[in-house]
């Protein structure tokens, strides 16, 4: 059975921000309290953090050649970028000495939940409660 459009623009899509949340995964383990020494932060909460994008990006890549299956790790990754978006912006407006150094990372996660988003609800085959629920067909 061929894919549909929409759900080859989601693979790509989902494959495409786990590629992205690499980089970040490699950022924060190589870079994050040593290149860019603001935030401040232990080396070891960095590494810890970079095994969560690894962690994402990995359920990301793979689930991306088998999307129909696992429509519903693309809501558990919106509830995790929406909650990052959340968290980050919180402390930037709210916190007087809080770095704004990563604010742009909230825009790019905030649009790759869009994105998943409107792509389902452009979909004829692809509803939104499908990526919050898995399907179930047969044990």
């Amino acid at each position: 059975m061929a894919a549909s459009k929409s759900l080859k623009a989601l693979a790509i899509t989902f494959f495409l921000s786990g590629v992205w949340d690499i980089i970040g995964g490699i950022n924060y383990a190589f870079m994050i309290g040593t290149v860019y020494p603001d935030p401040p932060i232990h080396r070891f909460y960095a590494i810890f953090i970079a095994s969560f994008f690894i962690c994402f990006a990995y359920l990301q890549i793979l689930s991306s050649f088998n999307m129909r299956r696992y429509l519903f790790i693309v809501g558990a990754v919106i509830i995790g970028r929406i909650f990052y978006v959340l968290l980050l912006y919180a402390y930037i407006w709210g916190e007087a000495d809080f770095p704004n150094t990563f604010w742009w990372t909230g825009v790019i996660d905030l649009s790759w939940s869009i994105l998943y988003v409107v792509i389902t609800l452009t979909s004829d085959e692809i509803r939104l409660k499908d990526l919050f629920l898995p399907k179930w067909e047969g044990i």
